[in-house]
């Protein structure tokens, strides 16, 4: 694929006034999603990529949703009353630089038109010195569409509608895709020039075609495969079948790079998703977003992943991860659920029904069972009970609970934040912690007194309410817990 060549000065309109009532949406139909973005996105992508500069999208009250949507993506011109697609160009014309040499105009609602294309095309209208070329498509079946049909020596010589078409015109299955190259200073000359259709009112971008014969300027078309790829979207059958083909590929690629899909009909891929080689997803998975998976990793059936960083040789199984980081040797799931602000060190263990939000667990943590750590901070080698909960909300703000290495929390353990637990604390099955736990030290209890363990560990020593006894010296017990604290 040759580059855009430096020396000219080529802008991208992108058509995107239309609402698209067929869609039957109140969404304009460009912001429609295909494999988690707006189709526009795809449309402004490549747009931009042949060209090297910034596109041009023409937009009407109707769609001025866009101008917010794209505001860091595009430039804007406005279609007060959208009147066809030539008067959405005269609107783009309006808003050029002066600058400009030449013109590429493109459909918002063609997400999946490459690159290569709109730089075939541009080239062949600069190699033929053409005022405009368009690309067209040997179509299996052309009924509706609007034939191009080409003079003896190979140029266009106009594009006929199938309901204007003669007999002998129907016959051409090629059809005009829509995508145009344009010399610029004459498609400023001749675009005011277009006059409204008889029948519709409108301004045709095709009728800049028959303008050009009449001065005996040379139109050109390029023609390409009928695989799909230009075809617009105009409601939602067509919008399933064009995430179905990009998932498609998007799926082949990753395959090919050498990630297994038990079975790819079922796998959801978005484009910005990174899969290192070795990754297993087995069937019914979802991974959305800026989501990255180490190599070896295997993502197991009904798990779905959204923004999310996930290190090499883990297992995953049925369980919801958003915008966390997993190190690497970690096992999660199944149904456990990682809320944003998630990290998890590595060879940590997270079980059945065990939720996180914003919290970090440290290597070979083990959360297996039925708890909830929320704003908390867990140390390496730490177990956490089944039932464990961080009572991290006091009703207007959120508080941390610190727990540290080697930590382990009894069954059905509630850490009413802000807490400290040190290295090495313990709890006792059932116990509500609401004071700091020292090193070494047990908690037990509701409220949870602290207890000096035995030496087997039972943790059958005497000790006082909210006080670490550190040994037989023992200091004199702490005032009673205040009304908040019971």
């Amino acid at each position: 694929m040759t580059p855009p060549n430096p020396g000219r000065r080529t802008i991208a309109v992108v058509l995107a006034a239309g609402l698209g009532t067929r869609m039957r949406s109140r969404i304009p139909k460009v912001l429609h999603p295909i494999c988690g973005r707006p189709m526009l996105g795809y449309v402004l992508d490549v747009a931009r990529e042949a060209t090297g500069t910034t596109p041009l999208v023409v937009y009407s009250p109707a769609t001025a949703v866009i101008t917010e949507a794209f505001a860091d993506d595009a430039e804007f011109a406005l279609q007060d009353e959208p009147r066809g697609t030539g008067d959405a160009v005269r609107a783009a014309v309006d808003a050029l630089p002066a600058d400009v040499v030449e013109v590429l105009v493109l459909s918002g609602d063609v997400p999946r038109a490459q690159v290569e294309t709109l730089v075939a095309l541009l080239e062949a209208r600069r190699d033929d010195a053409a005022v405009m070329t368009l690309v067209a498509v040997d179509a299996i079946d052309p009924t509706g569409l609007g034939r191009v049909v080409r003079t003896a020596g190979g140029s266009v010589d106009r594009i006929v509608e199938d309901k204007d078409a003669e007999d002998e015109e129907r016959i051409v299955t090629e059809i005009n895709a829509g995508l145009y190259a344009f010399d610029g200073p004459w498609l400023r000359s001749r675009i005011h020039d277009l006059r409204p259709s008889p029948t519709t009112g409108e301004l045709y971008l095709t009728e800049l075609v028959a303008l050009a014969r009449t001065e005996g300027r040379l139109v050109t078309a390029i023609e390409v495969e009928d695989d799909g790829r230009l075809t617009g979207i105009n409601d939602r059958s067509q919008l399933a079948q064009a995430e179905w083909d990009l998932r498609a590929e998007l799926n082949l690629a990753h395959m090919r790079a050498g990630v297994t899909m038990v079975d790819p009909s079922t796998v959801y891929l978005e484009p910005t998703v990174e899969l290192a080689t070795d990754v297993t997803l087995e069937p019914n998975v979802i991974l959305r977003g800026r989501t990255s998976v180490g190599e070896g990793t295997v993502i197991g059936s009904g798990s779905r992943i959204e923004d999310s960083t996930i290190g090499h040789d883990c297992r995953v199984v049925a369980s919801v991860l958003e915008r966390s980081e997993i190190g690497d040797r970690v096992t999660i799931g199944p149904f456990a659920h990682l809320r944003p602000g998630s990290i998890v060190g590595d060879e940590a263990e997270v079980g059945n029904y065990a939720e996180i939000k914003n919290s970090r667990l440290g290597v070979r943590v083990k959360q297996h069972h039925v708890s909830y750590l929320g704003d908390a901070e867990i140390g390496a080698r730490t177990n956490v009970g089944a039932g464990t909960i961080t009572a991290n909300y006091d009703g207007t703000r959120k508080h941390r609970t610190t727990i540290g290495e080697d930590v382990f929390l009894g069954v059905d353990t509630m850490l009413r934040a802000p807490v400290t637990l040190a290295d090495g604390a313990k709890t006792g099955a059932g116990a509500v912690v609401t004071h700091d736990v020292p090193a070494g030290a047990l908690a037990v209890g509701v409220p949870a007194r602290i207890r000096e363990p035995r030496r087997d560990g039972s943790g059958s020593g005497t000790g006082t309410p909210g006080q670490a006894t550190a040994g037989p010296e023992a200091s004199a017990d702490p005032p009673p817990p205040s009304e908040e604290d019971a």
